[in-house]
Parts: C-alpha cells; structure tokens; sequence
C-alpha cells in the first residue's frame, strides 16, 4: 500500500495518500507483532494492545467508506471491506487466544 499506492488508487478509487498513510501505518504494528511473536510469554496488556489496535483498523475502515469521504470504486469497496473483516477476525483470533491462555493451567517445576 505505501509503495504501490499510485497504482491502487487507479483501481480502488482510494486517495494515494490515504493507502500510503495506511500502508505506512502498518510498519511499526508488524514490528509490534513480530516483537510479541518472540517472546516466550505474553502480558495480557500487549495482546489487548494488539486486539484494540485491530479493532480500531477494522472500525475506520468501516467508517471511512460510510462517512462518503473517499469515493471508491467497487473493487475499492470489496477491498476495504474484506481486509477489514480480515483484520477483525485476527482481533478474534487474538482475543480467544488471551481467553484461552488465562483458562490454562500455570505449570511449576
């Protein structure tokens, strides 16, 4: 999105530098992840940073195609759309993950 965001805009219909802000945006929160990818154990405070953080990437997507301020094409809807509802199912997946490791039983040698 950040580099090929003159391109995407010719077929989604979305500003150049809205998909470069995003796209730039995603940086710091794949390194976030792939910091918490390597720990060995979690707080609970970093993964519900991490499920807040997709949980406001899935709301503005939303809103940014019902407040009319971007006028995309369909593709540029169905792209929005299904990337948004990817994101919330990652949020979920993070959520019952944090559920699940609350539940698990805390082992002692």
């Amino acid at each position: 999105m950040t580099l090929g965001s003159g391109l995407l805009e010719q077929y989604l219909g979305l500003p150049a530098g809205l998909s470069r802000y995003a796209g730039a945006s995603l940086f710091p929160f794949a390194a976030f992840l792939v910091y918490l990818a390597k720990r060995e154990n979690l707080s609970p405070p970093a993964v519900w940073t991490a499920i807040v953080l997709n949980a406001l990437w899935t709301a503005a997507s939303f809103l940014i195609l019902l407040t009319g301020l971007v006028d995309p094409t369909e593709l540029g809807y169905t792209f929005v759309i299904v990337q948004a509802l990817g994101v919330a199912g990652f949020a979920g997946l993070e959520y019952l993950g944090l559920r699940k490791s609350a539940m698990a039983p805390v082992v002692t040698a």
